[in-house]
């Protein structure tokens, strides 16, 4: 390449600016490795790092890659907690408030090494698979990072499975061990386990003998009582011995960074749920990525966490942040509960507080949320849906969250691939999904062609980077369906790219709507609806129609002592969206099908219309 670039370097730490001179774009990487040049002609000015992003580089064609401003960690799970342990002994690292749980680091390596030590004993090795089903409790946790510290697989399961959704966990990753809570809400779990392992009962702990569960051979209680077949998890805490402790400590020196270290299942809305499968590397650095972002290398934090860890978002990036930053992890209750996760913002002076746009939506609701004392936050994530600018306005203010993100990514991407920054106009942070995080690439796409689309032209989005998952367990056909032997992971999502190289989500494959031809993305209605002054929350969907194929159906969740009709709704469209969008269909509801994780069930909103609509 022989195009000249010109590129101008502002020490933000002086008042002097150095200007380099390039003859080409490897002589500019060379000189200057950790900020992108894309070839054409372009001024750039760069902040010092934790300061407000205020530079700009102009994109014609949908690809960007961002650089990271520090290396990708090169270690274990193992490792990393060592050394933050060795750091902060005495700090509180995780906080149980249902529970009445308070551990320092120390404790808690002490606990995950007993426990590890445990596994060790019971037969556990590296490699095997170790099902985790149970809501946010202390023994999840646990579990996670014994689980790493011996390379043995943790399979987070879904709290809320029924009995073939669990047999299904378990058969297709093969789970040797199966760590599980006694009941959640409704549910009683060794009912569930001996409906589907009717041998369970006639077991020895240890040694299950199962036909549909040829693999499973042990299964361990939470809590306290007596299960025919189970060991308790209190007794794997002191079943290893002195050797078994020095056997983790081996077991540590070889282990390896990209082994796999965790099995999360996808929603499963287009058929049988796939195991992501996911390493130390995907998972360490996507968390250590979002956190600094976040400012958490930059002063003690605290940070409240109302998401389920079963899923990527609490596991990844609420739970491994102590580990990495030496944060305390604070847990409000087994399951979401707004009242329970206000008290803990306020009893543990949380910094940072994590959630859904619906949760903090069911935060900023509650009746009694100007009790509590909000003062001590002002940063956070919020993800799993677009942010209504209201709530985001309201989370601001009446939270103090001034410094709050939005992140966006996959299961399969470890999770987050895109955020914003906290020192983002309010306007970028409700209405695209941020730039691209350290260390990856984006890029959008014709899906036939594949060729690169231009800015501002929607297409589909597609990533490359460290976050890309190892694959779907046992099934390289699916694996190859969504990554490519270039390693792009096509995600499905219809995005947008402006030319600053900021991106928004207008829909999903699957989700658009095909009016008489006309694409329609949900996204955008429910982004406008959400400006009427008496909704609260919207969710758009297509429902079938004998002559245009689809059209456009709004479920409304109106604001508390409101009332609307069909028509007021309407009117409000007319004039303001496309003929062709506003709703021909609307259903006043109180709420919404919801996955545990808080992300809507489309697909079971579109079943429950035709039924409501007369139109099955």
């Amino acid at each position: 390449m022989t195009q000249m670039s010109s590129v101008r370097f502002a020490k933000q730490n002086g008042t002097n600016a150095t200007s380099f001179r390039v003859d080409n774009v490897r002589q500019f990487m060379q000189t200057l490795s950790r900020y992108y040049c894309s070839g054409h002609t372009t001024t750039r000015t760069f902040p010092a790092l934790g300061k407000e992003n205020t530079h700009e580089q102009t994109y014609t064609q949908s690809y960007v890659h961002t650089l990271g401003d520090v290396p990708l960690i090169g270690d274990t799970i193992g490792k990393v907690i060592d050394r933050t342990t060795e750091k902060y002994p005495d700090k509180t690292a995780v906080v149980f408030c249902q529970q009445g749980i308070r551990k320092t680091f120390h404790e808690f390596k002490e606990d995950i090494d007993k426990l590890a030590a445990g596994f060790l004993a019971i037969g556990i090795e590296r490699g095997d698979r170790v099902g985790m089903w149970s809501p946010n409790k202390y023994e999840w946790v646990l579990t996670q990072y014994a689980t790493a510290t011996i390379g043995a697989i943790q399979v987070n399961i879904n709290p809320a499975y029924r009995p073939q959704e669990l047999l299904y966990a378990l058969k297709k990753v093969g789970c040797k061990a199966l760590v599980s809570d006694q009941q959640f809400k409704t549910q009683d779990y060794y009912l569930i386990l001996d409906e589907i392992c009717p041998e369970l009962e006639h077991s020895n702990a240890g040694d299950i003998k199962s036909k549909v569960l040829p693999d499973l051979k042990s299964l361990i209680m939470m809590g306290k009582g007596h299960f025919p077949g189970a060991y308790m998890f209190d007794d794997i805490m002191e079943a290893g011995t002195h050797e078994h402790i020095l056997e983790v400590k081996d077991i540590q020196d070889e282990l390896q960074f990209d082994d796999p270290i965790n099995i999360q299942y996808t929603s499963g809305t287009t058929g049988n749920p796939k195991g992501v499968t996911l390493s130390h590397h995907n998972i360490l650095n996507n968390c250590n990525i979002v956190g600094r972002t976040l400012g958490y290398h930059e002063r003690d934090h605290v940070i409240c966490i109302p998401v389920p860890l079963y899923h990527c978002f609490g596991m990844t990036l609420g739970s491994l942040s102590g580990q990495i930053f030496g944060s305390t992890a604070v847990y409000p209750s087994a399951g979401f509960e707004p009242e329970e996760t206000l008290k803990a913002i306020e009893n543990e002076r949380c910094t940072s507080q994590y959630g859904t746009p619906t949760m903090f939506i069911d935060l900023l609701h509650h009746p009694h949320f100007d009790k509590y004392d909000m003062s001590s936050l002002f940063t956070g994530i919020m993800g799993g849906s677009p942010c209504p600018i209201e709530t985001m306005k309201q989370v601001i203010t009446k939270m103090n969250m001034k410094e709050v993100t939005i992140c966006y990514g996959l299961t399969e991407t470890s999770p987050i691939t895109f955020q914003t920054s906290r020192f983002d106009p309010i306007e970028l942070r409700v209405s695209t999904i941020g730039k691209p995080v350290s260390h990856t690439e984006a890029k959008i796409i014709d899906p036939e062609s594949g060729h690169i689309k231009a800015v501002e032209t929607p297409g589909e989005m597609c990533t490359r980077g460290f976050s890309t998952m190892l694959g779907y367990w046992g099934d390289e056909e699916k694996t190859k369906s969504i990554i490519g032997s270039d390693r792009w992971l096509h995600n499905g999502d219809i995005a947008v790219m402006d030319e600053t190289g900021y991106c928004r989500i207008v829909g999903r494959m699957n989700d658009m709507i095909i009016r008489g031809g006309e694409n329609i993305y949900p996204v955008e209605i429910e982004k406008f609806l959400y400006k009427h002054p008496k909704i609260e929350d919207v969710q758009v969907i297509g429902v079938p129609d004998e002559r245009l194929g689809e059209v456009v159906c709004a479920w409304i969740k109106l604001k508390a002592a409101q009332t609307a009709s069909e028509h007021e709704i309407k009117d409000f469209c007319q004039g303001q969206i496309a003929y062709f969008k506003i709703p021909q269909y609307i259903c006043f509801v109180d709420s919404f099908p919801m996955t545990i994780s808080g992300k809507i069930k489309k697909l079971q909103m579109r079943e429950e219309s035709l039924g409501m609509l007369g139109l099955d």
